[in-house]
């Protein structure tokens, strides 16, 4: 490891604590990744963003803060320090090691995380969603929040972007009234909102969580966004999940349904055939 003068020394304005050596670290699309080691033996991570949008990673702080409350929930890497450009955050050694026994550990503390719950659908502010806003303004059923502040938004945004057909659009908007009688009323579930296999960090003995878009919402957004990208061990993760929190009847057929959001989320950003198939998953249902 090097040091980098300017980024060293931001750090060490939010942490007062020297940076020793810094290393640049490789993944992330949105936010340069930089391993700091501390003149007290720590090893931590710093994400950047110049000129952010306003509250981009103290909304991510939040919902790490959010998450690390549940006992025995998620492992979540530590906050260690967050201004409006900069979250630093204690370093997880990964590992290559992707274990039975973490995959089914990870199950049982993501029902605990989820049981937590929350006051309501939804959040106290707005966050985002990768690079994007996202909206989180509560409602007083998931079948309303599920159709006004994630379907219909990034829907909305994919047309804009011509990221979707109006033949899809129409396909995914006549699933929208539908809700109701599609979604299994639960309490809120305390959400990691954004969890792919890409913000599950394995380290030697445990699945830790990073970069949520957390919110309280139904429990089968996180599993259904699991099964659309897939995680080592999945039915096991899944097995073990329901052991301490059995899902709901069906819920294996609604994935396809709460899929339908990530996969909006996925062609506003990337275009690609990502509006097709959301509007193929709508279709099962429509």
């Amino acid at each position: 490891m090097t040091r980098q003068p300017l980024v060293a020394r931001r750090a060490e304005e939010l942490l007062g604590a020297a940076v020793v050596a810094t290393a640049p670290v490789a993944g992330g699309d949105i936010s340069t990744a930089t391993r700091l080691r501390l003149s007290n033996g720590t090893t931590a991570l710093m994400k950047t963003l110049p000129h952010a949008p306003p509250g981009f990673f103290e909304t991510e702080a939040a919902g790490l803060r959010w998450l690390a409350e549940v006992e025995d929930g998620v492992p979540v890497p530590p906050v260690l320090a967050v201004d409006a450009e900069c979250l630093i955050l204690t370093w997880v050694e990964p590992s290559a090691k992707q274990g039975l026994e973490s995959a089914i550990a990870f199950g049982h503390a993501l029902a605990a995380t989820h049981a937590a719950g929350g006051a309501a659908y939804g959040a106290e502010r707005d966050g985002f969603i990768g690079r994007l806003p996202m909206p989180n303004r509560t409602a007083p059923s998931w079948a309303e929040f599920y159709a006004v502040r994630r379907v219909l938004p990034y829907l909305k945004l994919a047309r804009d972007r011509g990221a979707i057909t109006p033949e899809d659009a129409r396909t995914v908007e006549s699933v929208v009234g539908r809700l109701p009688g599609l979604v299994p009323e639960e309490p809120p579930a305390r959400l990691h909102g954004d969890l792919w296999n890409g913000n599950c960090l394995w380290s030697a003995d445990a699945v830790h969580v990073i970069d949520p878009a957390a919110y309280a919402g139904h429990r089968e957004v996180d599993l259904a966004m699991l099964h659309l990208f897939g995680l080592p061990h999945l039915q096991r993760v899944v097995q073990a999940y329901d052991e301490v929190a059995p899902l709901a009847d069906g819920w294996e057929d609604r994935l396809a349904l709460h899929q339908v959001f990530p996969l909006l989320v996925h062609a506003c950003m990337f275009g690609g055939g990502y509006g097709a198939r959301a509007a193929t998953a709508a279709a099962r249902y429509a």
